[in-house]
């Protein structure tokens, strides 16, 4: 009789492990699929989703299609809010994040927001910082622009698309740092809703200078409506961006590299989390994926899942010594 309980009791226990194992792995995802774009169309987040969205679709991933929804305001915070808010269990729902992201987190700009509200799902490569100035500028390289700085920290004028404090501002202020200007504070930051609402102000004259990454430019660079000063990469980015100098080249030690990612609801199921986390790996070894970061100027940069939270947390936590180094924080 014991020896029956015993088997009773050992089948029993395999059919709940496997039943169990079955539904970690009985998600399918919608038909379609949202992606949140947290600023106007023609951003850097703008184009994690679409580009994404396109090759989740063209790989099979998801069988209907991706929508990308544009939500601008507060540098990706009314976007946060909303996820947290309106959509904390949605299981087809994915947020484009960057180091922008973790910037505003880190500088307590998403009001009673915190990075353990959502889940971290996975990089897809990391997008370099660049200044740039209209074809007709009268600055040709970075160090002249920085040695005017020096005489007057307010003589230029920047514009980005992250909102002020934010990542296309602090790149702006890491490499006056780097260049030694002093008065970091009066140096001029205008914010926009996007890289390109930012970059036509400056084709347009009405901006000196537009600080933001390399995948913003690419248009704008091919129409030759903008000249730019560097990229704030350790070496030269592959061509067709190779003619870039790196502000190192010139003397100034700034690198602002800029993770494309995503994070979705935090309370959307543990399976729905697991089936994003591993297609998000497997689309970064695509082919197709691979043909996106070399057309975009985007290197090697992938974390996902318990690495990526690892990650997102430990720079939030530098990013925020940082702004108090220089003076954005108390």
């Amino acid at each position: 009789m014991l020896k029956k309980m015993s088997l009773k009791t050992v089948l029993l226990s395999s059919f709940v492990a496997l039943t169990a194992a079955s539904q970690a792995y009985a998600f399918e995802p919608a038909r379609s699929a949202d992606c949140i774009a947290p600023a106007s169309p023609g951003g850097g987040w703008d184009f994690t989703c679409r580009s994404v969205g396109k090759v989740l679709v063209d790989q099979g991933y998801i069988k209907g299609n991706v929508q990308t929804i544009n939500m601008g305001g507060a540098g990706g915070g009314v976007a946060f809010a909303h996820t947290v808010s309106k959509r904390d269990t949605d299981e087809n729902l994915i947020v484009a994040a960057s180091t922008a992201t973790t910037t505003r987190l880190a500088q307590g700009q998403y009001p009673g927001m915190s990075t353990d509200q959502v889940r971290w799902v996975g990089t897809l490569g990391a997008d370099y910082g660049v200044i740039a100035v209209a074809k007709d500028s009268k600055y040709t390289t970075l160090t002249q622009m920085m040695n005017a700085l020096k005489k007057d920290p307010s003589a230029v004028k920047f514009a980005g698309g992250s909102a002020s404090g934010g990542w296309d501002h602090l790149k702006v202020l890491m490499t006056a740092k780097e260049a030694h200007v002093g008065n970091l504070p009066k140096i001029r930051y205008l914010a926009y809703g996007g890289g390109s609402e930012a970059l036509v102000q400056v084709v347009g004259g009405h901006v000196d200078a537009f600080t933001g990454d390399i995948s913003e430019i690419r248009g704008f660079m091919q129409s030759g409506d903008i000249r730019v000063l560097a990229v704030l990469s350790e070496k030269r980015l592959p061509a067709p961006f190779d003619t870039i100098p790196t502000a190192m080249e010139q003397g100034i030690s700034s690198v602002a590299p800029n993770w494309r990612g995503f994070y979705v609801p935090g309370k959307a199921s543990k399976a729905s989390y697991d089936w994003w986390v591993n297609t998000l790996d497997e689309l970064y070894k695509t082919p197709e994926w691979k043909k996106v970061m070399e057309k975009n100027g985007l290197m090697p940069f992938h974390k996902s899942g318990e690495d990526l939270t690892k990650f997102v947390n430990e720079q939030t936590l530098n990013i925020k010594l940082l702004s108090k180094d220089i003076g954005l924080m108390k």
